[in-house]
């Protein structure tokens, strides 16, 4: 898969190249300083990936994907502010990578390339694994949100669904609790029991319950049975 580099920082280019030589399936093309020696490349030679960065002299990012003839190559945004994500997620942009970019995100966004943006199919265990400071784009219908991971409080599963509570929105996501446990930070995230996940930060207080299992409540005022096995395993963890 050739691709092409569209960044006005020679440095940010050549990092990205740095890490890009890890994935032999895709072959960097070009580089491009600026949206109009962008286009000017892909006249000459079409590619099927972008790495696109947003803020640049003279035009945009969004300027160049509003320039380009359909269908258009794939588009993975690579910038430093994080403020454009849904506008980019909005543009059909297949992953959104700050910088600076980390390997192991930069391989996550490449299997969405490889799926043509379907990230459920791919085994749960070769994911990228989120840390307590990501940030995680939700979508559900039209509404869509960019959120600190370390906002989001609770985990529900439903069928083959979760939904995630943050502030006082919720969003329902295609995909299992089992496969979102795999990938979220141990170190934010507690298993409570069959169907629920909590946010350890979010804890107010934790109370004994029925059979040695504890009752945890939330600073939103929700209150979560935690199993017998993972009360013991709360002990463990936070006890002193």
């Amino acid at each position: 898969m050739n691709a092409l580099i569209i960044d006005d920082e020679t440095l940010a280019r050549r990092e990205l190249r740095t890490l890009l030589a890890a994935h032999p399936e895709i072959v960097v093309d070009g580089e491009a300083g600026n949206v109009t020696e962008a286009l000017e490349h892909l006249r000459k030679q079409p590619v099927d990936l972008l790495f696109l960065d947003i803020q640049m002299p003279g035009r945009t990012g969004f300027d160049l994907i509003d320039l380009l003839p359909a269908p258009h190559p794939h588009i993975i945004f690579v910038t430093a502010y994080d403020e454009f994500a849904l506008r980019a997620f909005e543009a059909n942009a297949l992953d959104y990578l700050m910088k600076p970019v980390h390997p192991e995100r930069l391989a996550a966004a490449l299997r969405k390339v490889q799926t043509g943006g379907r990230t459920e199919p791919v085994p749960p265990a070769n994911e990228a694994a989120l840390r307590d400071d990501d940030r995680v784009f939700l979508r559900e219908g039209d509404r869509c949100w960019f959120v600190p991971l370390r906002d989001v409080r609770l985990l529900e599963s439903s069928g083959n669904h979760t939904v995630l509570h943050f502030g006082k929105n919720k969003a329902m996501l295609c995909r299992s609790l089992n496969s979102m446990e795999a990938r979220l930070p141990a170190s934010l995230f507690l298993r409570a029991n069959r169907s629920q996940m909590l946010n350890l930060h979010c804890i107010t207080e934790i109370v004994p319950w029925f059979s040695g299992c504890l009752k945890a409540r939330l600073d939103s005022g929700e209150e979560i049975e935690l199993s017998r096995r993972q009360s013991l395993l709360l002990r463990e963890r936070t006890g002193l």
